[in-house]
């Protein structure tokens, strides 16, 4: 059995929107081959880049600065599109991929994303005060951990681990289009997706753990593909793909403490109840 598992099961990532099929194609000279260093590199510019914006919607939440957010989240929907194609279940793609636009788009998507990620960041510190600190740090801390037991090949994509995986961010993709469709017809979200009970905080346990497992797989994948050769642009377009992974676990992980912090607020004694409980009982 080949060593990368990920990329002979399926030809596809448990990213919900990478598509390694993509990755198929060779480059002709190796100038213009695809590296581990050059799509480690581009990641971490773009990463830099969405910190960056995130940091503008975050801190000058002004009415201008709203509207440059959503125009830059609208453009960064276009260019992952453009990029990635849009696939329906049940349909398969329809708009193929074109990761040979990578080089083009990829500014315009770390920049979108970034507004993105600094607006929804802003909504539950408002809410939760400290919680984007600590859905940082855990973020980074599993993606470090993750790529740590991926290199020392203590977690391996086996066969099995890609069916998983796959088989999970499928259902769980699958659970977004019907709980966007649930919201849309009713006005209201579905407990299990915004709730803080014991299945709601269980959901967001196990879909954080998917997205988690899906990093492995992207790991893999363009591993995979700079050994097979393929073209330049493919560093572009597999760090949008891993981007986009840390950006879903980043959201996810926002979530879960949320619920958290939702269930502790509502179970926590209130001082009220803590002072009349510290009162002598009557004779």
């Amino acid at each position: 059995m080949s060593k990368h598992a990920a990329l002979d099961t399926f030809g596809r990532s448990g990213n919900p929107v990478i598509r390694s099929s993509a990755f198929d194609s060779r480059a002709s000279s190796d100038s213009e081959r695809m590296t581990l260093d050059g799509a480690v590199n581009k990641t971490a510019i773009m990463l830099a880049i969405l910190i960056s914006t995130a940091a503008i919607s975050w801190n000058f939440p002004s009415p201008f600065i709203v509207m440059v957010s959503y125009i830059g989240i609208f453009a960064a929907g276009i260019a992952s599109i453009a990029t990635f194609g849009f696939w329906m279940p049940f349909i398969g793609f329809i708009i193929n991929p074109r990761p040979y636009l990578a080089p083009k788009t990829w500014l315009v998507f770390a920049v979108g994303e970034g507004f993105f990620i600094g607006l929804i960041s802003l909504s539950f510190e408002t809410m939760f005060p400290g919680i984007v600190l600590e859905a940082v740090s855990l973020t980074f801390c599993v993606a470090a951990t993750l790529l740590f037991l991926y290199k020392s090949g203590i977690v391996k994509p086996s066969q099995n681990f890609v069916l998983m995986v796959c088989s999970a961010v499928f259902g769980i993709f699958l659970f977004y289009i019907g709980t966007l469709i649930y919201s849309l017809v009713t006005g209201v979200s579905p407990e299990i997706f915004s709730g803080s009970s014991n299945a709601s905080i269980g959901l967001s346990l196990f879909i954080v753990a998917m997205a988690s497992f899906s990093l492995v797989l992207d790991f893999d994948i363009i591993e995979q593909s700079a050994e097979y050769g393929s073209p330049k642009y493919m560093e572009y377009f597999g760090a949008m793909a891993l981007v986009t992974t840390l950006i879903w676990l980043y959201i996810e992980i926002l979530r879960l403490l949320a619920k958290f912090r939702s269930c502790l607020l509502y179970t926590s004694p209130s001082p009220r109840d803590l002072s009349t409980s510290r009162m002598p009982s009557s004779a």
